[in-house]
């Protein structure tokens, strides 16, 4: 099995495909290198509708940032955010709340320097270069507690970040110890790789081969991330029945089936 590692494999080397440059690919945008590229063409080969998903998942970011700020959260924080492309975070909730606050970390060198020219003149957003897994760092990181009042509800969002994470990396305790630096109505939102074999099985060797990391969990341990808090409507289902925005046709297509999202608020 290849190294399992979310921070470092590639980040700032074009000669190493990195996470966010090949979701950008996947996404057609050109913060991405051929090695980079050449990861999002096995995916496709893989699963032929890839691509198609990961503008999905861009819209149930959308979706679930709408749920968020509907519920009154007015200050985020986007961890393992990718690079910047339509539809982000904070143009999502400002367009809602202007006033609204966003914090967008990432490990990647070149989502820093992206979203240091997006919001140049936004004043309520910043973008902070960091582990994920080095929580301390990030919750002490200035930019955030210049943004961030953590004696107020606070929405965690975590797209498509957790399945990059080994099982040794404890994703799980990782979640926790996010949520337990929030108060009382803060709330979670998480997409994950869902296993869904044979074909999540191949993708997954993909992944770790080529990217190095790229988990495929089962429901149950997805559901797990949401121990202690109170879960949203309609639960932890398939992407496209996560609160869509209009009818969805089933039965749902096999990409769909192995993205999984849920929502849930801190008690």
């Amino acid at each position: 099995m290849a190294d399992e590692h979310p921070t470092g494999h590639g980040a700032g080397d074009p000669e190493q495909p990195s996470i966010a440059r090949v979701y950008d690919a996947m996404l057609g945008g050109t913060d991405n290198f051929p090695a980079d590229r050449a990861v999002a063409a096995k995916i496709q080969s893989v699963l032929p509708i890839s691509k198609e998903n990961a503008w999905r998942q861009r819209e149930l970011l959308a979706r679930g940032v709408r749920h968020l700020a509907n519920e009154g959260i007015d200050q985020f924080l986007d961890l393992g955010s990718g690079l910047p492309t339509v539809q982000n975070t904070h143009q999502i909730v400002q367009a809602l709340n202007p006033d609204a606050r966003v914090v967008y970390v990432d490990n990647d060198p070149a989502v820093f320097a992206r979203g240091r020219v997006l919001l140049a003149d936004d004043p309520r957003s910043a973008v902070v270069t960091a582990d994920l897994r080095d929580v301390d760092v990030v919750l002490d990181h200035p930019e955030v507690c210049a943004l961030v009042d953590f004696d107020r509800p606070v929405g965690l969002l975590m797209v498509g970040v957790l399945h990059h994470f080994a099982d040794a990396d404890d994703p799980g305790g990782i979640v926790k110890r996010y949520l337990d630096a929030v108060p009382s109505g803060s709330r979670l939102f998480l997409t994950h790789f869902r296993a869904n074999p044979p074909v999540s099985d191949d993708l997954e060797k993909v992944f770790l081969t080529m990217l190095g990391s790229g988990r495929f969990r089962t429901q149950t341990e997805i559901e797990a991330y949401f121990d202690g808090l109170v879960l949203d409507e309609p639960g932890v289902v398939a992407m496209p029945l996560w609160k869509p925005d209009g009818p969805v046709a089933v039965p749902l297509d096999t990409s769909s089936e192995m993205i999984a999202a849920g929502s849930g608020r801190k008690p």
